[in-house]
C-alpha cells in the first residue's frame, strides 16, 4: 500500500503537531465563573495517540474541545496557547477555526445521535465536509468519496446507507457514520470524545479496531478522551491523567499502568472491578467528590480525597515535574508519590472481604419458555410484515438473595426480558412465575400488590425522573400511589432511603438536574427501593459512570442487598462488572439464553463459543494483556431479529458451525452436572468440578 498523501507533507520545524501551553478556560455565567482548565500543558507528535482519562468534570472533554474552539456557552480561553501545525488556535478568529474543523482536525463526538443532523441523509452529511473544504470537488465526486469512506469504516451496503437517516441506524452504525464524517478529508489529527461509551463489547472492539486501522492508513495523530481504562490501555501511546482542570500525571501507557506515581491514578486503578481480589470483596472507592472549580482550590486539588495528604499538600501546589526514569519521560504532580517500582499482584492493597450472606434461598422468579415478539407494520393501511423476535423461549430461575447477571450484545433481548419481569411488557408466550404465582393470572388487586415486589432501576436515571418534580416528590410518588402510610410516615421513609443510598436529607428540595451522574443513579436506586421490593431489575445501572463512581454504586448495591435481603436481576454489557457482582450469569444472544451457570465457572470455563468470543473481545485494563492474535474476538454483525437464522442463531458467526447447526436448534445440556448449562451442538469438554476448585 502506498503511503497516504497527508503523511508525506512537509512538517514545520517543531517535532510536535500539537502543543498546548498553560491553557486556561473559564465558563462565565451570571452566578459564577468556573475555572474549567487551569494551566494544562500537553504535546502530541505526528502519528501519535494520546489518551486523556479522569473522572467526569476533570477537564478531559474541555481540553479536547478547546483545541477546536468549541467551548460551551460562556466559555472562553483566558490564557495559554494551542499550537497546531505552528498556528495558535487559541487566538485564531472564527473563520480560521471553521477552516480547520473537519479538514485538518476531525472530531468524533460522544453521542452520534445528537451530533448528526436528523433532517439530512447519511450520504449528504458525510459528503458535506468535502464540499466545504475542497472547492474543486463537485457534488457527484463528493458523494462517491462519501460512499467509499462508508465502505472503509465497515458500513454494510454503503450505497443503500447513503440514503438513510440517522434514526434508521443502530448506535454502532451511527458511530461509524460520525467517524466517516471526521475522516473524509483525511485530517492530520483526530479527536475522539468517548467514542465507545455505552456500546457493547463487540461494537466497541469493532469501532476501536476501525479507528486504529484508519489511523495507520492515513498517518493521523489522535486524542482519545475516555473514562474506560481498558480502552486506554490497548489503544494509545501516551496517557494524560486529569483531575480538577489540571494534568495530574502523564507518561507512556505501559509505564503508567505498571508504575503509577500520582495517588489519584493509583486510586483509579484500584477501583477497577478487574483489580478486585474476587467477587466477595468490596471495590476500592475514592472518598468525597472533586472540588468546586468556581473557586480555585488551594494546595493539591486531590488532597481532600487523598489518604496520604499532609499539611504540605493542603497549602502548597505540587508542580508537574519531569521525572525521567528507565528512559521514559514520566510527569506527575504529587508531593507523596507512589514508590517508583513495578507493582506485583501480591502487593496490590484490596479492601477486606464482604461478610458472607446467608446464601440464595428458594426460587423467587421462574421464567418458563418466555417469548416476546414485536409486530412489524408497514403503515396504518398495510398489513403486518412479520415480527421481531426479541425473546425466543428463555427459561431460567432466580433464587432469593441471589444476583443474576444477564450479559450479551445490544439487541440480544436483555432489556426486553427485564421489562417483562418488571411488568412493563406482556409476554407473547410462556410464563413468568413469582413465588410460584403467574402475574398474568392475578386479579387486578393482586397484580397491584405484586408490582410492589418487583421494581426497575433504569439505565438512564436522568430520563427516568420527571425534571419538574423535586426529589422528595419523586420518592414519595410510589408511596402515595400504593397508599402506604401517613404523610409523616412517608417523610420518614424518604429520609431513611436517602440515608441508605448515601445522600443528604436536604436533597428532597432539589431537582434531578442539580445532581451528578453518580448521585442521580443513587436516586434511581432509592426510587426502586421505595416500596421495599423483593426483586430489583437493574438495567445497565453503571454503563456510563466513571470507574470511581461505578465502584461506589456497586458497593452500595451489595450493601443494600445484604441489609435488605434483596434479589437482583443485573443487566449489563460490562463483563467485568457482572463477574464481580453476580452469583449466577446468563448469556443471551439474539433472544436466546445460550449459556448460564455459576459466575466463576462461566468466566473461567466458558462452554458456548459466543461466551468465549465475548470474553476475548473485552478490552482489558492491561497494556501487557494478550493481543487479538492470541485471542479470538467476535467477528461480523448480529443478524436481524426480524429474520433470525434457522437452527442455532449464532451459527452465522460461529467458526464451529456445521450442517446440523442450520437445521436443528441446539439442545440444552449440563456437561459438568453443576448447574452450568449450555445450548450448543458442539460444546467443549467441561472441566471436572475438582479442577475448578
Amino acid at each position: 500500500m502506498t503511503e497516504p498523501q497527508c503523511a508525506a507533507e512537509p512538517r514545520p520545524t517543531t517535532e510536535q503537531l500539537l502543543t498546548i501551553e498553560d491553557l486556561r478556560v473559564d465558563i462565565i455565567s451570571r452566578e459564577r465563573t468556573v475555572h474549567a482548565l487551569d494551566g494544562v500543558r500537553l504535546t502530541l507528535a505526528p502519528g501519535e495517540a494520546l489518551g486523556i482519562v479522569g473522572e467526569s468534570g476533570c477537564g478531559k472533554t474541555m481540553t479536547a474541545l478547546s483545541v477546536l474552539g468549541l467551548l460551551p456557552p460562556g466559555g472562553a480561553i483566558t490564557g495559554g496557547r494551542v499550537l497546531f501545525d505552528g498556528q495558535d488556535l487559541a487566538t485564531a478568529p472564527e473563520p480560521v477555526l471553521r477552516d480547520v474543523r473537519g479538514d485538518t482536525i476531525g472530531m468524533v463526538f460522544q453521542d452520534p445521535l445528537t451530533s448528526l443532523n436528523p433532517t439530512m441523509t447519511i450520504g449528504a452529511q458525510v459528503a458535506e465536509p468535502l464540499l466545504l473544504h475542497r472547492p474543486g470537488i463537485g457534488g457527484k465526486e463528493a458523494r462517491a468519496r462519501a460512499q467509499e469512506m462508508l465502505r472503509l469504516v465497515g458500513m454494510d451496503q454503503p450505497a443503500e446507507r447513503m440514503k438513510a437517516y440517522p434514526h434508521q441506524l443502530s448506535g454502532g452504525m451511527r458511530q461509524r457514520v460520525a467517524i466517516a464524517m471526521a475522516l473524509v478529508c483525511e485530517p492530520k489529527l483526530l479527536i475522539a470524545d468517548e467514542p465507545t461509551t455505552a456500546l457493547d463489547v463487540t461494537t466497541q472492539h469493532q469501532i476501536l479496531e476501525l479507528v486504529d486501522d484508519l489511523r495507520s492508513r492515513l498517518g493521523m495523530a489522535m486524542i482519545l478522551v475516555t473514562h474506560d481504562l481498558g480502552v486506554i490501555a490497548n489503544r494509545v501511546d501516551r496517557v494524560a491523567v486529569m483531575y480538577a482542570g489540571k494534568v495530574a500525571e502523564e507518561s507512556d501507557v505501559r509505564d503508567l499502568f505498571a508504575r503509577p506515581r500520582h495517588r489519584y491514578t493509583e486510586a483509579l486503578f484500584a477501583a477497577l472491578p478487574e483489580r478486585a481480589a474476587g467477587s466477595g470483596t468490596e471495590l476500592h472507592t475514592i472518598p468525597g467528590l472533586p472540588p468546586n472549580l468556581a473557586a480555585r482550590p488551594t494546595g493539591c486539588r486531590f488532597a481532600p480525597r487523598c489518604t496520604f495528604a499532609t499539611d504540605e499538600c493542603r497549602t502548597g501546589e505540587p508542580p508537574l515535574a519531569d521525572d525521567e526514569v528507565r528512559g521514559v519521560e514520566h510527569r506527575f504532580a504529587c508531593f507523596h508519590p507512589v514508590p517508583d517500582k513495578a507493582v506485583t499482584p501480591e502487593e496490590v492493597v484490596v479492601p477486606p472481604p464482604v461478610p458472607p450472606t446467608a446464601g440464595p434461598g428458594g426460587v423467587l422468579l421462574e421464567l418458563d419458555a418466555l417469548v416476546k415478539e414485536f409486530p412489524l407494520k408497514g403503515g396504518p393501511f398495510s398489513r403486518g410484515r412479520g415480527a421481531v423476535s426479541a425473546v425466543g423461549g428463555v427459561s431460567l430461575r432466580i433464587r432469593e438473595g441471589e444476583t443474576y447477571g444477564m450479559v450479551g450484545e445490544s439487541g440480544c433481548g436483555k432489556t426486553t426480558l427485564g421489562r417483562i419481569v418488571a411488568g412493563l411488557e406482556e409476554p407473547t408466550a410462556g410464563a413468568v412465575r413469582f413465588r410460584g404465582a403467574d402475574p398474568a393470572r392475578m386479579s387486578r388487586a393482586e397484580r397491584r400488590a405484586h408490582r410492589r415486589r418487583v421494581q426497575l432501576m433504569f439505565q438512564d436515571s436522568t430520563a427516568a425522573m420527571d425534571p419538574r418534580m423535586r426529589v422528595g416528590e419523586i420518592l414519595r410518588e410510589p408511596l402515595v400511589i400504593q397508599g402506604v402510610g401517613s404523610r409523616a410516615e412517608r417523610e420518614k421513609l424518604v429520609a431513611g432511603l436517602l440515608d441508605a443510598v448515601g445522600l443528604p436529607r436536604g436533597a428532597v428540595h432539589r431537582y434531578p438536574h442539580e445532581f451528578s451522574g453518580g448521585q442521580r443513579q443513587r436516586l434511581g436506586l432509592a426510587r426502586a427501593l421505595t416500596l421495599s421490593p423483593d426483586l430489583v431489575v437493574a438495567d445497565e445501572p453503571v454503563s456510563a459512570l466513571d470507574v470511581s463512581v461505578q465502584a461506589q454504586i456497586l458497593n452500595l448495591m451489595r450493601d443494600l442487598q445484604r441489609e435488605r435481603g434483596l434479589t437482583y436481576l443485573f443487566i449489563s454489557h460490562d463483563l467485568a462488572v457482572v463477574r464481580h457482582l453476580a452469583d449466577t450469569v446468563g448469556v443471551m444472544y439474539l433472544g436466546k439464553l445460550v449459556e448460564s451457570g455459576p459466575a466463576e465457572q462461566v468466566y473461567a470455563h466458558p462452554l458456548h463459543p459466543y461466551t468465549r468470543g465475548l470474553l476475548d473481545t473485552v478490552n482489558l485494563p492491561d497494556p501487557e494483556a494478550a493481543s487479538d492474535t492470541e485471542r479470538a474476538p467476535l467477528k461480523g454483525e448480529t443478524p436481524s431479529a426480524a429474520k433470525p437464522p434457522s437452527g442455532c442463531r449464532f451459527r452465522t458467526r460461529c467458526t464451529l458451525a456445521q450442517d446440523v447447526c442450520a437445521t436443528a436448534e441446539p439442545p440444552v445440556s449440563t456437561p459438568n452436572g453443576q448447574g452450568h448449562q449450555v445450548a450448543c451442538h458442539f460444546p467443549p469438554a467441561a472441566p471436572s468440578l475438582a479442577s475448578t476448585v
